[in-house]
């Protein structure tokens, strides 16, 4: 072999291992793996138990045990998010460094307010009918069933919408929202999945911040309680829901609301059935 040849075969061969090690990063990239940690208070260092971590990609979630420690199945650029009653939830996107065998550690903040304490009532009937009237609170809202859907819906006192023209009447938080889940399926999905799984369920109802909520659908907590407003819940409810609830209040008016606007259910019968 000359060494023109010998030469030309030295640059084939560096070029191909050129390409191979250009390949090794995309492989990484895609990566799964089991992410190990420990959540811990930054004021003591001590560790938090039953801090919730959610996979906000995948939508699995686990609990911290006594010991503040968690792991959780995750891919590369994938996002967790991280909380605890009391102190601030953050955000964690997984890189390619934290999955490589080693601990990670968390420490989270104490919020600078204290949550208001949701206290659960129960309202004894006796039977007489006079009586049992004069005891249910006035803020009670109602429960009703539409034909042709699924779920019960739960009610505020029925609001009348005043619109000052044609674009506002169009353009109303219902219809906004509507389009806007329209456009986010796998959002959607989601928190249906949020409320279908057990352990999911349990996170979400012992949560009252609303955070994961907001990030799937990317609205602020201003527009979700004006959305749940428009969608006829009570002040009380929004006041005081779990996360879950809220969610299954969501997703089960926006179904109700597809219903009417594929015109399985009339307006008519859910306006007669409300005032039921």
């Amino acid at each position: 072999m000359t060494n023109k040849n010998t030469f030309i075969a030295l640059l084939v061969f560096l070029h191909s291992i050129y390409l191979f090690s250009q390949d090794k990063p995309q492989i990484v990239r895609d990566s799964t793996g089991i992410l190990k940690g420990r959540v811990i208070s930054v004021t003591d260092k001590s560790p938090l138990q039953s801090a919730n971590i959610v996979d906000l990609n995948s939508v699995v979630g686990t609990t911290t045990n006594s010991d503040g420690e968690f792991s959780i199945p995750v891919q590369v650029n994938d996002t967790i998010y991280v909380s605890y009653i009391g102190y601030q939830s953050i955000k964690l996107r997984i890189t390619n460094d934290l999955l490589k065998g080693n601990e990670l550690e968390i420490a989270i903040y104490e919020k600078a307010l204290d949550i208001d304490e949701v206290t659960v009532k129960v309202h004894r009937l006796i039977g007489v009918l006079e009586v049992d009237a004069k005891n249910i609170p006035l803020d009670k809202y109602s429960r009703i069933h539409i034909e042709g859907l699924p779920q019960a819906y739960e009610i505020g006192p029925p609001k009348a919408h005043e619109y000052t023209g044609i674009t506002s009447a169009l353009f109303n938080p219902i219809d906004f929202w509507y389009n806007k889940f329209g456009k986010k399926p796998k959002e959607l999905k989601k928190l249906k999945k949020l409320k279908q799984e057990d352990q999911l369920r349990d996170m979400m109802e012992q949560k009252y911040s609303r955070e994961i909520l907001m990030d799937y659908m990317d609205m602020s907590r201003k527009e979700l309680d004006d959305l749940l407003k428009e969608c006829n819940y009570s002040d009380n409810f929004i006041r005081k829901a779990s996360d879950l609830q809220v969610i299954e209040a969501v997703l089960e008016c926006y179904e109700n609301y597809r219903a009417i606007k594929e015109g399985k259910v009339s307006k008519e019968k859910v306006r007669k059935t409300s005032e039921n």
